[in-house]
């Protein structure tokens, strides 16, 4: 059977229509604060926020090379391995606003993976508070109105996006009241 040039034409763009209706559909479904794309830390590949961590509850950490916290990162990657499998993703956003990141991503991706196991992910350095904040952080502070008061600052966000709960850097990832909520908020449907 030979189909000619137009009605191929008329398939292809008929199927592109289609695929763009049902993309249109499942961004429909996103909550507008996981709307945000951003580079893996120290690479070129991007993370989609509302592809990746639509149905998930979700632990935002601004983090740090250099300061006192910074060994939270163990604590933070236990978590992770503890509640990965129940819908728990945590994400890291280095960033230098409090003057304790490298200004190279190779060196924090280094402390991340080599130094603290780190297999959660980590974006690419950013601002997360003032003026020049990254728009996720940005989408936090509006639905918060809190902005990190220092490294290792945490905002865990149920999977239907209605509660985010603020904690302070000092709170400690496991055995801690943070733990407790995650167990809570990965316990729901």
């Amino acid at each position: 059977m030979h189909v000619s040039k137009h009605a191929t034409t008329l398939i292809t763009s008929l199927a592109l229509l289609v695929l763009t209706l049902f993309s249109s559909v499942a961004n429909a479904s996103c909550d507008p604060l996981l709307e945000f794309e951003t580079n893996k830390l120290h690479s070129q590949k991007s993370v989609n926020f509302c592809e990746q961590f639509n149905d998930k509850v979700l632990l935002v950490v601004n983090t740090a090379s250099h300061c006192g916290y910074t060994p939270q990162f163990k604590e933070l990657e236990g978590l992770y391995q503890k509640y990965k499998d129940q819908g728990l993703e945590i994400v890291g956003f280095p960033s230098n606003d409090f003057r304790q990141e490298y200004k190279s991503e190779e060196q924090t991706a280094s402390v991340c993976y080599i130094n603290y196991g780190v297999s959660f992910t980590m974006v690419s350095t950013s601002s997360v508070k003032g003026e020049s904040k990254n728009s996720f952080y940005q989408k936090l502070t509006d639905r918060t109105g809190k902005e990190p008061g220092w490294n290792f600052s945490k905002f865990l966000i149920s999977k239907d996006r209605k509660n985010i709960e603020y904690f302070r850097s000092a709170t400690e990832p496991m055995d801690s009241p943070l733990e407790a909520l995650v167990a809570q908020y990965v316990g729901r449907d």
